[in-house]
């Protein structure tokens, strides 16, 4: 997936709304059953074509809660975003 949220999510929402692709959903639609919202990997496209940055960080108010993850195969992806940031730890803004 390109970007993921962590377990410091307020769960307010902002994301689900920016979301130009609807690729982030609540905790009651969480494919995997955790009380978290979700990224799915095969909508996520980081907002390439759509916003200078991912929309979901920068509406985000928790600091650090959005992160940098893999890129799912055949989804665009902010190229300058290298193998050693997409670890789950790197915040999409610090």
């Amino acid at each position: 997936m390109a970007v993921k949220i962590t377990d410091i999510c307020i769960a307010c929402g902002s994301c689900i709304d920016e979301c130009p692709v609807s690729a982030i959903v609540d905790d009651a639609n969480n494919p995997d059953g955790q009380d978290s919202y979700y990224v799915y990997a095969n909508k996520c496209v980081e907002c390439v074509g759509h916003n200078d940055q991912p929309a979901c960080a920068s509406a985000c108010p928790t600091d650090g809660c959005i992160v940098w993850s893999e890129v799912a195969s055949g989804q665009p992806s902010r190229d300058n975003i290298g193998s050693d940031m997409r670890n789950g730890d790197t915040p999409v803004f610090a």
